[in-house]
């Protein structure tokens, strides 16, 4: 068994202190349900990544877009599969993403909007309580980032008490 390194999967911002950044975030945090700033923080860390890397292709072919998005498919195919970029978007719309764009793929949030929770909290509880599944598995992580292929997939264990519809953590989203 070797010992490695503890490394973290998030960059941490460079102020300790700013007002306007630390609003932000909060909001952020209430509105998608976050349990803290790291979660917040990893999504941030890896659009960055994203950004970084499409930067890179389009700077390897001088700025051409055709050129950068034929030695990016991969990368472009792989977040249109998440749903992060539309059919339509190419390489350089990856600069214009948002840190709301990767939160919105996040398994808490995704069933969240598909009605099976009142709130974002609450969906993170049915999830990390087992009460999901994506695509026939329970799935415990609400970080999980799911797939257009997956998204219709999302729903509710069929041995889960959840799964009745007159079950009272549900009677309020079914109104």
């Amino acid at each position: 068994m070797t010992t490695g390194k503890n490394t973290k999967f998030y960059e941490t911002p460079n102020h300790p202190y700013q007002g306007d950044r630390i609003a932000q975030e909060g909001d952020l945090i209430g509105r998608y349900g976050l349990k803290n700033k790291e979660e917040l923080w990893r999504a941030q860390s890896q659009l960055r990544s994203m950004r970084r890397e499409a930067r890179r292709l389009l700077g390897d072919a001088q700025g051409d877009v055709d050129a950068a998005q034929a030695a990016g498919s991969e990368f472009v195919d792989r977040l249109r599969k998440m749903g992060i970029l539309g059919e339509e978007d190419d390489i350089s719309q990856v600069l214009s993403l948002d840190v709301t764009d990767l939160l919105e793929r996040r398994l808490q949030t995704v069933a969240y909007r598909k009605g099976l929770a009142n709130t974002a909290q609450q969906a993170r509880q049915f999830i990390t309580h087992g009460h999901v599944t994506v695509d026939g598995a329970r799935v415990s992580r609400p970080s999980k980032k799911v797939t257009v292929d997956e998204e219709d997939t999302v729903a509710f264990d069929d041995s889960s008490p959840l799964s009745d519809e007159l079950h009272p953590a549900r009677a309020e989203a079914q109104e």
